[in-house]
């Protein structure tokens, strides 16, 4: 029997993240545990405030049965509580917030509800690979527009053809940007939405990182439409990144009732929801804000220990303002891939390709010659790949 996969299936090469596993299960055959900078999944475990609120909740929820497609009223109450203390944003719980089973899920089917064949999507390139995937699975197209540390992750909107602009449906902003990090001005944003506005398109802001941050807390888009019933925006964000919760699968998405209304009709049909139990320990994950202040000094103290070590081997100074990564440019005439190939033979240090997370524009691949760490080792390894790092000699 012949057995082909969908042209849709076909277009697409490796996820990006699944190609760094395949690596470290190469190392670990070898005999070699490596530090895996690679994947953006913390070592540390879950905070034991929402550990403990899961643990009741199971018990609390033990008839409960299947989930509300869309969220329960309580955690969408406590989503829209959160924006509001955050960003100063007003949302109707019932009718402009629905819960995601993480951002992953979200971000790659929202193109289901508004994308039809031919449309584009306005994507960064690098760029969260779902953006681009679910175009594709909703048989559009990707136009993407190139963020480096030179336009520190800004658009240049009037680069953007119109024949793009006129048929696009969606455009993707990132902020804190990935895997950059930098955090997007309110005038970029601005600018990004009377863009959207004048060619109807939906302005999606992928927000999963805003509460990592080291010098000012980014804002929001939804601060634009909270005069407008946030025409045309919808923030994406999941508990992930801000509550070590990475495995747990939940997240949601806010804003437009218009835009919400369609996104949930998709969600009805394609998943069941996210674990009652687990929505009531996002609850008092969101109650709870020194878990995310601890995070967030750890990070930093991450950050600083591998940027020192990285300039000690001689290598381009780069940072990140804010996130979980660090986009370091690689020694002089050396591919990301080959930078990154060197680091897990001789520092048996894993990160990602930047090559492996961006898409060419103009003939160009923004992110070529770069690799991308994750923060996520805990402190002891962290310390040991900065000993190893530092002895590395690009001078």
């Amino acid at each position: 029997m012949n057995i082909a996969p969908s042209s849709r299936v076909s277009s697409i090469g490796a996820y990006a993240f699944a190609a760094v596993d395949e690596k470290v299960s190469e190392l670990k055959k070898r005999g070699i545990t490596p530090i895996d900078f690679g994947v953006g999944d913390y070592a540390d475990p879950t905070p034991p405030l929402i550990r403990k609120a899961c643990k009741a909740a199971i018990d609390k929820q033990a008839a409960t049965g299947y989930p509300s497609y869309v969220g329960s009223l309580e955690f969408r109450t406590a989503v829209a509580e959160w924006c509001k203390r955050r960003f100063g944003v007003s949302l109707d719980p019932a009718k402009q917030v629905t819960s995601t089973i993480g951002s992953k899920e979200g971000i790659f089917n929202f193109h289901e509800g508004f994308v039809n064949p031919g449309d584009y999507v306005i994507c960064p390139s690098p760029g969260y690979p779902p953006y681009k995937r679910g175009t594709l699975f909703a048989e559009g197209k990707a136009y993407f527009v190139p963020v480096t540390h030179k336009n520190k992750c800004e658009y240049d909107l009037a680069k953007i053809p119109a024949e793009v602009a006129s048929r696009a449906k969606i455009m993707w902003v990132t902020t804190p940007s990935s895997p950059l990090g930098y955090v997007a001005s309110l005038d970029f944003l601005k600018r990004a939405y009377d863009f959207c506005q004048k060619h109807n398109i939906i302005l999606a802001s992928d927000e999963a990182y805003s509460e990592l941050w080291f010098d000012e807390p980014p804002h929001s888009a939804l601060e634009l439409g909270k005069d407008n019933g946030y025409s045309g925006i919808v923030q994406f964000h999941s508990l992930s990144k801000r509550s070590i919760m990475t495995g747990w699968r939940v997240g949601w998405a806010a804003g437009d009732e218009k835009v919400i209304s369609v996104f949930k009709k998709v969600k009805t049909n394609i998943d069941s929801g996210t674990p009652s139990f687990i929505q009531d320990a996002a609850i008092a994950a969101l109650a709870d804000e020194k878990h995310v202040e601890k995070l967030r000094k750890q990070i930093k103290r991450k950050r600083n220990l591998i940027v020192t070590a990285l300039r000690k081997a001689g290598l381009k100074k780069c940072t990140n303002p804010a996130g979980l990564y660090l986009w370091q440019a690689a020694p002089e005439g050396m591919s990301g891939e080959q930078f990154a190939t060197l680091l897990i033979e001789k520092c048996h240090i894993v990160t990602t390709p930047g090559e492996w997370l961006s898409d060419a524009v103009d003939g160009v691949n923004p992110g070529a010659g770069h690799v991308r760490f994750a923060f996520v080792p805990d402190i002891t390894q962290v310390k040991e790949a900065a000993s190893r790092l530092e002895k590395l000699s690009f001078k």
